[in-house]
């Protein structure tokens, strides 16, 4: 079973930073790639960014320069670096990963449960 499990969110202050974790567990022999989408109370889930197991990376241009997402491909951990927060930046953030391989099968598609980040002075 491919579980996502993200960590690193919390409460911080404007213009502050946070880094989130995502770690997919299981007999994973590949992920093609892993996004973070993030969905503040009463708004829909948003796409935030995408990384490829190739490297590729794309963002939502509203967070462009100021959001970077990295992993570790051997590890099979996302990261999303956050900087100069906003309280609009208020929201739960999901870790979401497509096509993943395991050695028994193929999954379209697996979610974490989310991690809460606040940002408020």
């Amino acid at each position: 079973q491919v579980q996502l499990v993200e960590s690193g969110g919390g409460l911080v202050q404007p213009g502050e930073s946070l880094r989130l974790s995502c770690a997919a567990s299981g007999r994973i022999f590949s992920i093609y790639a892993m996004d973070w989408y993030r969905q503040a109370p009463g708004q829909e889930r948003e796409w935030v960014a995408t990384i490829t197991s190739g490297g590729i990376t794309i963002y939502a241009d509203s967070l462009k320069g100021r959001f970077t997402i990295s992993r570790d491909g051997a590890k099979n951990t996302v990261f999303l670096q956050m900087n100069s927060l906003k309280a609009e930046d208020t929201a739960v953030y999901y870790c979401h990963a497509r096509s993943v391989r395991t050695y028994d099968t193929i999954l379209a598609e697996r979610w974490g449960q989310g991690t809460q980040v606040t940002v408020s002075s």
